[in-house]
């Protein structure tokens, strides 16, 4: 399989955390899988390329958000409106108690601080703790508290 087609989506979910659009993060994930084709052209190491991509994703995430906040007000969330859309394959009561679980545990997780929010991300993608921290540029100690931090706030909403 393809690396582009292994990470792509992956990638893509990971820097709509930064509150781009879909059609920005789309042009951030080009200029990853280019920015991995000049790295590896160049013979440079081919060692752990999952936590390359998502540094340099997260690197070029965070010049896009600050290009985009210097051009115009906040971006659309792209990912609210996408889940707003309705499962249909559940009855409409079940429907209903899934989208408005849906929507609390979206409320908890935009309400997270930044880093959090990142950080729950990298590890939702399977990223270990130290790659977390090196991608995050946090310490290890900082990775597991705010994975900790952002698990009991959900777990806590969910039970209610």
């Amino acid at each position: 399989m393809l690396l582009f087609d292994q990470f792509r989506d992956r990638l893509l979910r990971y820097v709509l955390c930064f509150g781009l659009s879909v059609h920005d993060g789309e042009d951030v994930i080009q200029e990853v899988f280019l920015s991995l084709f000049r790295h590896l052209k160049a013979g440079r190491s081919r060692r752990n390329l999952r936590g390359w991509l998502f540094q340099v994703a997260h690197n070029l995430a965070l010049k896009q958000r600050h290009r985009r906040q210097k051009r115009q007000a906040a971006p659309a969330n792209d990912r609210d409106r996408a889940a707003e859309q309705p499962d249909t394959s559940e009855n409409p009561e079940e429907q209903l108690a899934s989208n408005q679980r849906q929507q609390r545990l979206l409320c908890v997780i935009n309400a997270l601080p930044e880093q959090d929010r990142w950080c729950l991300s990298l590890r939702a993608e399977g990223l270990r703790y130290r790659e977390i921290a090196r991608i995050a540029g946090i310490s290890l100690a900082a990775v597991s508290n705010s994975l900790a931090r952002s698990i009991e706030r959900l777990t806590r909403v969910d039970e209610q």
